[in-house]
């Protein structure tokens, strides 16, 4: 089961899904600025919640429970980063009405199995160097390598029973969401392609995508990222 917290106050309401072994600080960046409330999940084995249930980790129990809170606070719009992205996918496809704005950051898999390089990549992500290879350099990240890393070795479950995942089962189902899908893909980001990124938003009948020549957009293009949501949430 998911927790959330809530910031602001207000209409709209937005969902937000961090990605897999996202750091409490790295869950609230979709978030900062969007106006209305912000209802930021945190999903189990992540922070303070207890460890997930044996066999938790499939994109339809994710999204079965990402629906669930957000038909809780009534949410319109959603945000979901990489898993998170997944979830919301899973979502539009069975519910193609049930959010008048999606944006979807990172996907990492559409409709088809990752490659087994980009799953051996996966798996050797509890691995502070191998995290510091994917990141770029000249930012001040403080402990945000150890943290992810620490993250990520309480998900080792979670990463065996997901490398081999994909949220949907044909794309064409995508074709009958009615939101608006923002789409944000990374340029050198082995975990997220950005080829998943263009097929994630050609598959949305009303998808729209931007690509950041960046392997970690949310680091070194997090202002640009923001005002894009920003942007979005007001149209």
């Amino acid at each position: 089961m998911v927790s959330w917290q809530a910031y602001g106050s207000g209409a709209p309401v937005t969902i937000v899904v961090p990605g897999l072994g996202a750091t409490p600080g790295e869950a609230r960046i979709p978030a900062s600025g969007l106006p209305g409330t912000r209802i930021v999940l945190t999903l189990p084995s992540h922070g303070d919640e207890p460890d997930a249930a044996e066999g938790y980790w499939s994109y339809q129990r994710i999204a079965d429970d990402v629906l669930r809170v957000a038909d809780e606070v009534k949410a319109q719009k959603a945000i979901g980063v990489s898993l998170g992205a997944g979830a919301l996918t899973r979502i539009a496809a069975e519910n193609p009405d049930r959010f008048d704005r999606i944006a979807l950051l990172l996907p990492a898999v559409l409709d088809q199995p990752r490659s087994a390089e980009v799953q051996s990549v996966l798996h050797k992500q509890t691995s502070e160097d191998e995290i510091a290879k994917t990141l770029p350099d000249g930012y001040a990240l403080g402990d945000y390598v150890q943290a992810r890393a620490k993250a990520l070795r309480r998900l080792t479950a979670a990463i065996d029973q997901l490398s081999g995942q994909f949220p949907i089962a044909d794309r064409e189902a995508l074709r009958h969401v009615t939101a608006p899908t923002l789409v944000i893909g990374a340029v050198g980001d082995p975990l997220h392609p950005a080829g998943i990124a263009e097929a994630t938003a050609a598959a949305f009948g009303k998808g729209e995508l931007e690509l950041f020549d960046s392997p970690a957009p949310m680091i070194t293009h997090r202002a640009q990222l923001r005002e894009l949501l920003q942007v979005a949430w007001q149209a």
